[in-house]
């Protein structure tokens, strides 16, 4: 088979790299093609951030039109190498002016003295590089909140945290270094034209189309092609099973399931959205899911993966779908053949395995929004994850609770999602059934805490015994219940003290 040759702006010009196999990740390419030793090869799993670079797109308006660009730091050991292709990149090597002068990012870790071995740091500056371009650069500053946050995918900090920290919040100190964005965007619609214009076709191995209609059509003819969109789990495969595709199908850039829909019932998240962007809509209309949005894994792999992606993955400890399922989501497929829509718990049927044919994709995911009036206004919503890390962990467990209770208190709605306590996403149905209708009450959640106990067999492994997952999941339901009163501290020793409060 052709394959498609990559195309990208990388200091200011066009790159044209032929010839790629289209299993080969952006590390490779950067560190042994174009020599670009000073992006680092960490964990190969996306996990520690020294491999970090810089992807730039052209952002449309409400009206199509682009007007800026977007910067996203992103995770090249587990990126396939294709997938930048019509994108602007950077690396450590690319920032500095060319008469020497340090970009504000590099300058700034120096002045603080971030860096110590050095092997994290390049990681660490194109961080520092993303944020300038998405904060500094339009004037802001940057909070020591925000550095963490954006920071929590670099995990190496030899020399602490502090001075780190301190470099992310003194870049505005330094000399100014803008991006001239209205060259870039003009090379960026060029290289897009020319993208739409040689769409792909059944002689490439790496097929990237750009519309709905055109991905289905090639989901149909070629059913056995590995279909990836941000690679934050598929990129594993690769570079820790060593597994190897003949053919890619990428949907990220399909129009369609980028897009995010406000609709006045359901908030309409495209498979192709990125979790920076489906987490940052899922906030905005329930601004309590802002703190578990940043621990889901850490800036780079959310600015790589992709909500559909999470979901069509169906990892047991994936952290979406127990927030989805107690949303009530729906997931909708899509083929030549037409749409279906479901439930989200009952998209999976075993480990990792769902009702997906072979001639489907997940199309989107609806998710109601929350009620503003009516009888069941008054959301109470929480979602607990359980790690061994604050920051850029997987779950041990889980668990994500909705409810309304009625003007009488008693519980008009419930409806609870988990994960790591089965071989799938779950829904607690019997303990939603052994709470609707009742008193909400102290009672009533001891109760619930060990239905939900006891509903579930989970399994031992790396992150957790089974005895201690089904002990925390009575444990966070009781949390919720001293949250539901008004408890931010919360001792669950002193739980008995707390029934003064019902």
């Amino acid at each position: 088979m052709e394959t498609r040759t990559i195309r990208f702006i990388r200091r200011g010009k066009v790159v044209a790299l032929p010839n790629v196999p289209p299993d080969r990740t952006l590390l490779e390419v950067l560190r042994e093609d174009l020599g670009c030793t000073g992006t680092k090869e960490g964990c190969g799993e996306g996990d520690c951030g020294a491999c970090t670079v810089v992807l730039g797109e052209a952002a449309a308006d409400a009206n199509g039109d682009a007007t800026k660009v977007q910067y996203r730091a992103i995770n090249s050991c587990i990126r396939l190498a294709h997938s930048v292709d019509g994108l602007a990149l950077w690396t450590a090597e690319d920032i500095a002016n060319a008469d020497g002068t340090l970009h504000p990012a590099q300058q700034a870790m120096v002045a603080c003295h971030g860096s110590q071995c050095g092997f994290c740091t390049p990681g660490f500056v194109m961080s520092l590089f993303g944020m300038y371009c998405n904060h500094v650069a339009p004037g802001n500053t940057i909070s020591r909140e925000l550095a963490q946050e954006e920071l929590s995918g670099n995990l190496c900090r030899c020399t602490g945290y502090r001075p780190i920290l301190d470099a992310a919040r003194t870049m505005h100190h330094w000399p100014a270094d803008a991006i001239d964005e209205a060259q870039l965007i003009a090379q960026l619609k060029t290289l897009r034209r020319a993208a739409t214009n040689g769409a792909a076709n059944a002689d490439e191995n790496y097929l990237l189309p750009q519309s709905l209609a055109e991905l289905l059509q090639l989901r149909a003819q070629h059913p056995r092609a590995q279909i990836v969109a941000g690679c934050t789990d598929v990129g594993l495969w690769v570079t820790k099973m060593h597994m190897r595709f003949a053919q890619v199908l990428d949907l990220t850039r399909v129009v369609e399931l980028q897009r995010i829909e406000e609709r006045v019932d359901v908030l309409r998240i495209g498979a192709a959205a990125t979790l920076t962007d489906a987490y940052a809509a899922l906030v905005a209309d329930r601004p309590q899911l802002k703190v578990f949005a940043n621990r889901f894994a850490g800036l780079p792999v959310r600015n790589s993966g992709t909500l559909g992606g999470n979901v069509a993955n169906g990892s047991p400890i994936g952290d979406s779908m127990p927030l989805l399922i107690a949303l009530g989501a729906t997931v909708t497929l899509a083929s030549t053949r037409g749409e279906s829509t479901m439930p989200l718990e009952d998209f999976y049927t075993g480990y990792r395995k769902n009702v997906l044919a072979a001639d489907e994709v997940v199309a989107w995911i609806d998710v109601p929004r929350p009620r503003t009036n009516g009888a069941m206004s008054g959301e109470f919503m929480r979602v607990y994850k359980v790690s061994k890390r604050f920051d850029d962990d997987i779950s041990a467990v889980c668990l994500a609770i909705r409810m309304h209770v009625a003007a009488d208190g008693s519980i008009a709605s419930i409806s609870i999602g988990a994960g790591g306590v089965a071989a799938t996403p779950v829904r607690a149905k019997q303990t939603q059934s052994r709470l609707l209708g009742k008193p909400w009450s102290q009672a009533a959640a001891m109760d619930a805490a060990a239905q939900l106990r006891a509903e579930f067999s989970p399994i031992s492994d790396m992150r957790a015994s089974a005895a201690y997952r089904s002990e925390v999941l009575g444990n966070l339901m009781q949390r919720f219940w001293l949250e539901s009163q008004g408890a931010s501290a919360i001792n669950l020793e002193s739980f008995e003290l707390q029934e003064t409060r019902a």
